[in-house]
């Protein structure tokens, strides 16, 4: 049976979890070494940073680190975090329309991944395609198409944070089709050149969306945008 076609997008776990991590370090220093100056126990500042390392490790564990992601989202500033991976998902998005591939939905932020089940900051998820050996044509589509939420956070932010599950996903599809390695990444690197040159050219449209993503509270693709059937 074909991997699940989910694209999970925004930022990888692991830089927000250390992000977070090392936020809680500094925090509980400044805590033991201010706290006792303005009427806090030192009994009191030891239970809350255990407390705190003992929440940090079973998140990492368990939550793989979407306690720290949840948290930072609704912080000042997590908007703009949110944002990105909007950013990240409208490229999906606007790739899937022009490669005619049907979206069943988007997720953007922690929030609403775990309301929907999934485990991610971010997703677009596709339909699942009814062969696993696809044709050329079909994994050139994928490719650019898996490759879009990369591209759209360079183009918007000069750099990619998410995109791990992506890769991994994309590397599958060519891994399961017989192709040789050499084909494979010689195509990936051909879709990646043509998404990059057309979101270029499609930035204003790419960031509208992005907003429309953000502002939505459904997890359905915004109606001008969905894809049509195939």
């Amino acid at each position: 049976m074909p991997p699940s076609p989910s694209s999970s997008g925004g930022e990888s776990r692991g830089s927000v979890s250390s992000t977070t991590a090392g936020a809680a370090v500094a925090g509980a220093t400044l805590v033991a070494v201010f706290g006792p100056l303005v009427g806090i126990s030192p009994a009191w500042i030891a239970v809350g940073i255990g407390g705190l390392l003992v929440g940090l490790t079973v998140d990492a564990s368990q939550w793989q680190g979407l306690g720290g992601h949840l948290l930072a989202e609704a912080l000042p500033g997590g908007r703009a975090r949110l944002r990105r991976i909007a950013c990240h998902e409208a490229g999906h998005l606007l790739l899937a329309r022009e490669n005619e591939l049907p979206v069943q939905r988007v997720l953007v932020g922690t929030k609403a991944c775990l309301q929907a089940g999934v485990r991610s900051n971010g997703a677009t998820e596709f339909e699942i395609p009814t062969s696993v050996r696809m044709s050329l044509e079909d994994l050139r589509r994928w490719s650019r198409v898996l490759q879009a939420g990369i591209a759209a956070e360079s183009l918007v932010y000069g750099a990619a944070r998410g995109g791990a599950d992506d890769r991994a996903l994309l590397g599958r599809l060519w891994g399961l089709s017989g192709h040789d390695v050499d084909t494979a990444q010689r195509e990936q690197r051909r879709a990646r050149r043509e998404v990059e040159q057309w979101l270029r050219q499609q930035q204003t449209e790419l960031e509208q969306l992005a907003d429309q993503l953000l502002s939505t509270s459904s997890s359905q693709p915004p109606e001008s945008f969905q894809s049509p059937e195939l």
